[in-house]
């Protein structure tokens, strides 16, 4: 695997607030001016985000192609290797993740809609990246039962302190009461060791009739997730129906209410449960009404924002915005909505890049890798 020969100088620039060809505009928060930078362009529907030891970036684009983002924002052609994707309405590639011990192992780890016989489901692999793409590549995980659709796959790749994956999973849509139960992956957290095996603490793996990947449930679609980064614990936020998007600790073993209780309703209007909370359900740490759509979720940890540093960004898809958070401990006390007239494109990844800036994908058919910059 061959390193940008030019990282360092462009490493220079991009902490002078610069990037060769690229293009910036300006937007004032409530700690101060910020630049929105676009550091590549022409993404078909780019999904999962993932930066490379050399500051280079993987980015999937949800047809069924992995490519490599130099650090001055050239984007390359589409690598082999990539298993076959149904991208069919919102299924296709998705997340992406390198391994914790990539520099020793190559390996890349991806989620994707996965055809099989008639119907499909979020299935994981992963491959040792070589020059030209993806070597080895084995299926790791499987999402079950299959279900014929094209809705509410999940789903991101996070890997706990621990070095085992959590992987989330949606309802897909026509299953949502199979979040309730766990002899299903519907609706799920799973958590998995790096080969697929299954961790021996998880909390339902002596459980009968529960499958034993299982780590959390009642959930309608996570499609953002992080490790708190005093507590490591696995946070999430969700999509609700119309209204009741969440943000939620995701402790092992808990219900998180999909579809029981939910602050949401149909999209026409009916009532899915007439509680938002429920005994034996945890209630989320903050939730949206309406809806924002939510999508990518980083804690903040950097140099380059002093000011926001243990602060919560999540992206919205339809509402087209970066939404910052301020916590104390587990509570949310301030909220901040962000470039809601910068960007103009539905943001599908946030992810903090290797020089401390906070990078973010737009999901178009012409996608966008956009960078946050504070203004020099």
């Amino acid at each position: 695997m061959h390193r940008f020969p030019h990282a360092s100088l462009l490493a220079l620039l991009a902490a002078l607030g610069t990037t060769p060809g690229a293009t910036a505009e300006s937007s004032d928060t409530e700690s101060g001016r910020v630049h929105l930078v676009t550091v590549a362009e022409g993404l078909e529907h780019p999904w999962g985000l993932a930066f490379l030891p050399d500051g280079r970036a993987l980015v999937t684009e949800r047809p069924g192609r992995l490519r490599i983002v130099a650090t001055d924002g050239q984007v390359g052609p589409a690598l082999a290797g990539v298993p076959e994707v149904a991208a069919v309405n919102q299924g296709g590639l998705l997340d992406v993740a390198i391994d914790p011990e990539f520099e020793n192992t190559g390996l890349v780890y991806l989620s994707y809609t996965e055809p099989r016989d008639g119907a499909n489901g979020t299935t994981v692999a992963r491959g040792r990246l070589a020059d030209a793409g993806l070597e080895d590549v084995q299926v790791i995980f499987r999402q079950q039962p299959a279900v014929a659709g094209g809705h509410h796959f999940g789903s991101r790749l996070v890997f706990g302190r621990d070095g085992r994956l959590f992987v989330t999973l949606g309802d897909r849509g026509s299953q949502r009461a199979r979040a309730q139960t766990l002899d299903s992956h519907l609706g799920k957290v799973v958590r998995i060791e790096r080969d697929g095996g299954v961790p021996d603490d998880n909390p339902f793996a002596a459980t009968t009739g529960a499958l034993p990947e299982v780590w959390s449930y009642g959930h309608r679609n996570v499609q953002g997730a992080a490790l708190h980064p005093v507590t490591g614990e696995l946070w999430t936020n969700e999509h609700g129906p119309r209204g009741g998007d969440e943000l939620n600790r995701t402790l092992p073993g808990l219900n998180y209410g999909w579809p029981v209780a939910t602050y949401g309703t149909e999209y026409s209007g009916a009532t899915i449960s007439e509680r938002p909370t429920a005994p034996g359900v945890e209630a989320p740490v903050h939730h949206w009404v309406p809806s924002i759509a939510t999508s990518g979720l980083i804690f903040y940890t950097g140099d380059r924002f002093p000011q926001w540093r243990g602060n919560a960004f999540i992206g919205g898809l339809k509402s087209q915005q970066l939404v910052r958070l301020e916590l104390e401990g587990n509570r949310v006390v301030r909220e901040e909505r962000l470039l809601r007239g910068e960007i103009r494109q539905r943001v599908r990844d946030v992810e903090q890049g290797p020089d401390g800036l906070i990078y973010l994908l737009t999901d178009e058919g012409k996608g966008r890798l956009l960078r946050l910059e504070p203004a020099p």
